[in-house]
């Protein structure tokens, strides 16, 4: 009789290790212009709301009060009301803000219980 012969099988063959992917380094964030408000002494990490105003008092240790307008409508009149914002900030020793002063300033982390705001500069 005539043996048939199967066709042998060949080895597994190793798998293919996929091609390798070209290695990306992460790209250094940009800073943004409101991140890291530049003081002398080093940095605060800022963000959200930037008010100008103006220092209404300056009795406490590094700490101004800073005060600016704002307009509120009222609709009953049509009219609009001037409202008055006040808010505590650091002042730090390098720009050290007195009473009068025309400062910016910009949101930060809370520095104490009243504190959320840093004097970035006198105008």
């Amino acid at each position: 009789m005539a043996e048939t012969k199967e066709p042998k099988k060949a080895a597994p063959a190793e798998p293919k290790a996929a091609p390798a992917k070209p290695t990306q380094s992460p790209k250094p964030a940009a800073p943004s212009p409101k991140t890291g408000a530049k003081v002398e002494n080093g940095e605060f990490r800022t963000h959200g709301r930037t008010f100008t105003g103006t220092v209404v008092s300056d009795k406490m240790h590094r700490t101004v009060v800073v005060e600016w307008e704002r307009r509120h409508y009222v609709p009953k009149y049509q009219r609009y009301q001037r409202r008055y914002s006040k808010v505590a900030a650091h002042n730090p020793d390098e720009i050290d803000a007195k009473k009068g002063d025309k400062v910016t300033i910009m949101e930060t982390r809370p520095i104490s219980k009243t504190k959320s705001f840093v004097v970035i500069k006198k105008n």
